[in-house]
């Protein structure tokens, strides 16, 4: 088609089309103006605060006591600093954009109303702080009598070099603060003990309990419970490696890690069987110690007494940075999940082979009253510790060798002149166990273990009884 660039009509088209473009030029011109001004607006608005912040909060860690709170401004001023009139819901709801698509309005509603209290600050709870602040968290108390060391930065989630020998719940608390405007937090240099009760854990909707010492751990889960406080429990990330064997399950489902099982079996002796999701690993520690103590410190008097707080671990467990942190996520998702209204549903939990186990244990005990010549209520050991013989110590094979992985998996006693126990208890193929209760239970004379079968499955069993015995130094 042919166009006359002089005739009128031509001419205004071309006005047209030019004019368009420029009004949509200025239009974008002007839209990107505007959040580039709102941008730069915010970054001197949190500039300004962090700068004041700064001022105050070193004055304020100099009047730290232990046990106590962060001292900072007065309530009413920190809200206001937190909770400025130019930082609007707009720019909240574009931080949190990815959240709202996710949860939408009414579940990100519940969760910027929530409150959550996160007791032990540490690897995991410094992890499922940031992450639960990031997502829209408003309302945050944390709770840790604990001061940074060089050996806190290989996973803590906010401490850096020159945190070391501040509280821990200081360095969450300024980090926070950098990441949300509108955040409250209330930092405690504190302990919780039973005999505090509901102090600490005052307006919470969730707990999170990230504390690794067994006894203290158990009082808060079992108050908790008691009173109707929703809490989520961390079991033990130290000593291991493998991200892979990390879930969320029950307390009364978990399999293998030796600090749910003590855990799980002092909740039950007090009335607590289930109702409190954690998270843990099914991976067994490996071949890792406790570091030792300096001679220095032995000579100051009795091991236990030397922690800060009476029953608190004084030596230190290995851990690999990760492990605390995946820990520390696994908890904000799940928590997020329930409050905004979408809980993960059934969560995936190791069960497959507990129909497993149960067989196990069952042919066990039979074995075990046929030796005895008396029917035995309970043995020594239970289902989880079939699983644990089973999966963990012995790997699903068999002690004889070549160590296959048994068509008819079978537990038995190894040393018939020994009670049954954990190091005491093996795996076999269901005809080698026959062999083994002929030759060994029944026989006369009866043979050694040894004999029948040999030095080398001898000092294999030693081993694994070794193994057992390192797992046990860890939930002491």
């Amino acid at each position: 088609m042919n166009f006359d660039l002089h005739s009128h009509r031509t001419q205004l088209v071309l006005t047209a089309v030019a004019a368009s473009a420029v009004t949509a030029g200025l239009f974008s011109a002007y839209t990107q103006h505007t959040r580039r001004q709102k941008r730069r607006d915010l970054n001197d608005e949190v500039l300004r605060s962090l700068a004041s912040k700064e001022a105050q909060g070193k004055s304020a860690l100099a009047s730290t006591s232990l046990p106590g709170s962060i001292k900072s401004t007065p309530a009413g001023d920190r809200d206001a600093l937190v909770l400025g009139a130019s930082y609007s819901e707009e720019l909240i709801r574009e931080q949190l954009a990815r959240n709202y698509a996710f949860f939408g309005d009414e579940g990100m509603g519940k969760i910027r109303q929530g409150n959550v209290v996160i007791v032990g600050c540490g690897g995991v709870g410094s992890w499922a702080a940031v992450m639960l602040v990031r997502s829209g968290i408003t309302n945050i108390r944390l709770v840790d009598f604990d001061y940074v060391t060089l050996s806190s930065l290989n996973r803590h989630a906010t401490a850096v070099l020159s945190d070391v020998g501040t509280p821990k719940v200081a360095c969450i608390e300024r980090t926070l603060k950098q990441i949300s405007r509108w955040v409250r937090v209330d930092s405690r240099v504190d302990v919780w003990r039973k005999e505090q009760g509901g102090v600490l854990l005052d307006g919470a909707d969730w707990v999170i309990d990230a504390i690794d010492n067994i006894t203290t751990k158990v009082d808060l889960l079992k108050y908790c419970h008691d009173h109707g406080i929703k809490v989520f429990s961390s079991m033990g990330a130290g000593a291991k490696c493998d991200p892979t064997r990390i879930q969320i399950s029950d307390i009364s489902y978990t399999m293998y890690d030796p600090l749910a099982r003590s855990v799980r079996r002092r909740l039950r002796l007090q009335g607590v069987s289930s109702g409190i999701p954690v998270v843990y690993s099914t991976e067994v520690p490996g071949d890792v110690k406790l570091l030792p103590l300096p001679q220095e410190e032995f000579e100051k008097g009795d091991v236990k007494e030397l922690g800060v707080f009476d029953d608190f671990r004084v030596r230190i467990l290995p851990v690999l940075g990760p492990l605390p942190s995946i820990f520390g996520l696994h908890i904000a998702s799940y928590i997020l999940c329930e409050m905004a209204g979408k809980p993960i549903l059934n969560p995936l939990a190791v069960k497959g082979r507990k129909k497993l186990y149960e067989r196990l244990y069952r042919d066990l005990l039979r074995r075990e009253e046929k030796a005895a010549g008396h029917a035995i209520n309970r043995l020594p050991i239970d289902e989880d510790d079939v699983g644990l013989v089973f999966e963990d110590l012995h790997r699903g094979r068999s002690i004889i060798p070549p160590h296959p992985v048994p068509s008819r998996p079978t537990l038995v006693r190894w040393d018939p002149s020994q009670p049954l126990s954990l190091e005491n208890c093996v795996v076999m193929e269901h005809g080698e166990v026959e062999r083994h209760v002929k030759e060994c239970f029944n026989s006369t004379p009866a043979k050694s273990p040894e004999e029948l079968w040999g030095q080398d499955v001898a000092e294999v069993v030693v081993r694994r009884a070794k193994e057992i015995k390192q797992d046990r130094q860890y939930i002491m």
